[in-house]
């Protein structure tokens, strides 16, 4: 037998250091050739790191969230041949944490009515156990009959307590359902799972609720006071998220230009178009018109097609469109690029959009279908709200950020007629851009989506 220790590969791109974000192994499974055995997240993408031998897992390299070099020594196998490292293989973190809870394991059988009753009790009362005052002995199986005259007492619903885990040990779970053990107030130690490794599933999460599902005893007036907190460790994506708005808003004196545009004439012919191409090119959402206008507009407005190094004092303006499409996904906002937007039709640009989109959200997107854009649009879609204030994606100096459709009274002449509106609310970078051009490129954006004929003709 010997020991395999697989080392952070080089990712490329000049990339120093990776984030660890998810173990897919856990010390003591089994893992075959090419399987899975880590996540890790560059500036661009989530990369996921095979192993190149069949083995046991014996140790790991570290935790979700801390930063690796490249070259670190990631996860440590147990293999049948010839190693790559040699002496003896280290303790495993498993039997690590054996060996305290083998120490522990008398001073647990001398007591264990002591060491269960804290799981049964609410927290109010945990304090009322010590040695003086030790909790009662669990109730046999049998139960007994009640005393004669007497009522039994109702028995206290069944409570499963929580898995036993070495200390320091991460609950294995997805970000899906990280985040909605999150939404639901659940920590995850205290839920067992059941998929490959303890892995926790959403089926655990049902599992869980099921269990403490009794109602809290209510106050009189049906308040009560709530004290619980929750620490999230802001890793991985949300990371990278937070990293680079702080720069953006540090580095780019912002300022944000909003404008109302009439899309009444856009949604009719995207309507007919709809209706007569629908079923052979695909559905039109709004995006694709946006989009082409901000092509359209760019040839008039070539500053706002840029990206700005600061560092060097260099702007540098792009004659192709790299358009970027900020998209919601469940671990944070991402944006894949539509690369050469300027040679795109409506229908490509729909194509397009729904393509990478789906790809994003699914993890499958390619590093370079995430970088490279030179200037992004940012939609929340029914959800977008009457105005908002978006973030440049640095180095970009500007984005366009897309309001939802709303129907309105307007005055036409002396007549009121309803009439669909839409803002625009769009933020540029004031070191290069001026008020002036960010309002004249607005406008021509507002006049192409409000005459949409226009966007037909390049």
């Amino acid at each position: 037998m010997g020991i395999y220790a697989i080392k952070m590969p080089d990712i490329g791109e000049g990339i120093a250091e990776v984030e660890l974000v998810e173990w897919r192994v856990q010390p003591g499974d089994e893992v075959k050739e090419d399987q899975v055995v880590a996540d890790v997240m560059t500036d661009k993408a989530t990369v996921e790191i095979p192993s190149p031998v069949a083995g046991k897992v014996l140790e790991l390299g570290g935790q979700p969230g801390e930063l690796m070099a490249v070259g670190a020594e990631l996860v440590r196998i147990e293999v049948a041949g010839e190693g790559n490292v040699k002496g003896s293989p280290p303790a495993t973190a498993a039997a690590k944490a054996a060996a305290p809870a083998q120490a522990a394991a008398p001073a647990q059988a001398a007591a264990p009515a002591q060491a269960a009753a804290p799981a049964g009790l609410p927290p109010d009362r945990k304090d009322d156990v010590t040695q003086e005052n030790p909790p009662a002995a669990p109730a046999p199986s049998r139960p007994s009959a009640p005393a004669a005259g007497r009522p039994a007492a109702p028995r206290p619903p069944a409570v499963t307590p929580p898995p036993r885990r070495a200390p320091g040990e991460r609950p294995i779970a997805s970000p899906a359902v990280r985040r909605r053990a999150w939404e639901l107030g659940i920590e995850l130690q205290f839920v067992h799972g059941s998929g490959p490794a303890g892995r926790i599933e959403h089926s655990d999460l049902d599992v869980y609720l099921a269990s403490r599902g009794q109602p809290q005893p209510a106050a009189a007036t049906g308040l009560r006071q709530k004290h619980g907190e929750q620490q999230v460790p802001v890793i991985g994506l949300r990371r990278r998220i937070a990293q680079k708005m702080q720069e953006a808003k540090r580095r780019i004196p912002h300022f944000s230009y909003v404008e109302e545009v009439d899309v009444t004439e856009l949604e009719s012919l995207r309507a007919k178009l709809n209706e007569r191409h629908g079923a052979t090119r695909g559905k039109l959402t709004v995006l694709p018109f946006i989009a082409r206008a901000v092509v359209l507009a760019l040839q008039d407005f070539p500053q706002m097609n840029a990206r700005f190094d600061d560092d060097a004092g260099v702007v540098t303006r792009y004659e192709p469109v790299h358009l970027g499409m900020a998209t919601q996904t469940e671990s944070g906002l991402m944006v894949p690029v539509l690369q050469h937007a300027e040679a795109m039709d409506l229908w490509t640009f729909g194509r397009e959009v729904a393509r990478l989109a789906e790809a994003t959200r699914s993890g499958k997107a390619a590093r370079e279908e995430l970088s490279g854009s030179t200037i992004t649009i940012t939609s929340l879609g029914p959800l977008g709200g009457i105005v908002t204030t978006p973030v440049i994606n640095h180095p970009e100096v500007a984005i366009v950020g897309v309001n939802r459709i709303v129907e309105r009274p307007v005055f036409q002449g002396d007549a009121i007629v309803k009439r669909k509106l839409m803002n625009l609310s769009s933020s540029f970078d004031h070191r290069v851009v001026d008020g002036m051009d960010a309002a004249q490129f607005v406008q021509a954006i507002r006049s192409l989506l409000e005459t949409p004929a226009l966007l037909f003709v390049d």
